[in-house]
């Protein structure tokens, strides 16, 4: 039977540890037709039992490195400095032949055990520059939603753990197990798409007064062809100069900055109206239904029709739903 350590360190949070006990913890031998589930152990620094999982055995961290998968929950606490000895079983486990799986910023301890460096990893978008900017040998990929480097494996944040884990049933059990229990939880098997869907934009730092009017004229004319020729030309700038300063004030190109305001345009249509396509692509001046889902897909990683089904806000209904 495949034995799973769960890791319960000290800034584990609730939502991703209660995603892997459902998932693992929870015996659907049922589902597999090996007739068996997994073996799960709770792995505390004392090895007393943990207040959240008192139905699941539990030992000290000594014993993740006999486990067969080894699963980190995300943390509350990215200033905390993991438990030496929790990154010394960590490292254990890995050389030993474990598969070592995070969830969201789990990933931070992964990395403080050096086991995500010269890898490819991810986390919540919110904080997957805090990553790479302090493990710089990790290649942070913001916008997937979990990341399977065979031996190690990271997700994004929140809801993509229960992505995560669902995937290591099938890798395991098969798709059969895996689609039973995503019937189970009432969860699709896979989601399309990546985590970029899901990244609220940043803020566009103010540009300074002198170009302020130019994008904002710019922003109200977004159904019309629009070039940088026109944007100098309403800044009474050179093509060169207009460039020089868009990067020195916003730090993105004319053409960019111009491509980026189609699609947010594109996403808050596809949002707040019940226009067709083609009716959006003319509307963020993207001309065409087959142009626009092009670039959307390009920028997002779904459809236009799927980033709708996920964002659309649903008609508010009374009564009770009829099957």
């Amino acid at each position: 039977m495949h034995r799973v350590a769960l890791v319960m360190h000290g800034a584990a949070m609730l939502y991703e540890v209660a995603i892997a006990s459902e998932i693992f913890a929870v015996d659907r031998a049922e589902l597999s037709s090996t007739g068996e589930w997994y073996d799960v152990v709770a792995c505390t620094a004392d090895g007393l039992a943990h207040p959240w999982l008192p139905h699941v055995r539990t030992a000290n961290y000594a014993e993740i490195a006999r486990a067969d998968s080894v699963v980190v929950p995300s943390s509350d606490d990215l200033d905390d400095n993991p438990d030496p000895l929790l990154l010394e079983a960590l490292r254990a486990a890995h050389e030993g032949g474990a598969r070592i799986a995070a969830l969201c910023t789990g990933a931070f301890v992964l990395a403080a055990a050096g086991l995500l460096d010269g890898r490819v990893a991810t986390t919540h978008w919110m904080h997957a520059d805090e990553l790479a900017r302090r493990y710089p040998q990790v290649e942070v990929r913001p916008d997937v939603l979990y990341v399977d480097e065979g031996d190690v494996l990271t997700s994004a944040g929140k809801t993509a753990a229960l992505d995560l884990c669902v995937h290591l049933v099938r890798r395991d059990l098969g798709a059969a197990a895996a689609n039973g229990i995503a019937r189970r939880l009432v969860v699709p098997a896979h989601r399309n798409g990546g985590q970029a869907q899901f990244i609220a934009p940043p803020p566009e730092p103010r540009a300074a007064d002198g170009l302020a009017p130019t994008l904002d004229w710019a922003r109200s004319r977004l159904d019309r062809p629009l070039t940088v020729a026109d944007l100098a030309g309403h800044a009474h700038l050179s093509t060169r100069q207009l460039a020089r300063r868009m990067q020195a004030e916003l730090d993105v190109a004319p053409l960019e900055w111009l491509h980026h305001q189609r699609i947010a345009r594109a996403q808050e249509l596809l949002e707040r109206t019940d226009a067709s396509i083609d009716q959006i692509a003319a509307g963020c001046g993207m001309g065409t239904a087959t142009t626009l889902r092009r670039h959307f897909h390009r920028a997002l990683g779904v459809a236009p029709t799927t980033y709708r089904a996920s964002f659309r806000a649903a008609p508010r209904q009374t009564g009770s739903a009829i099957a």
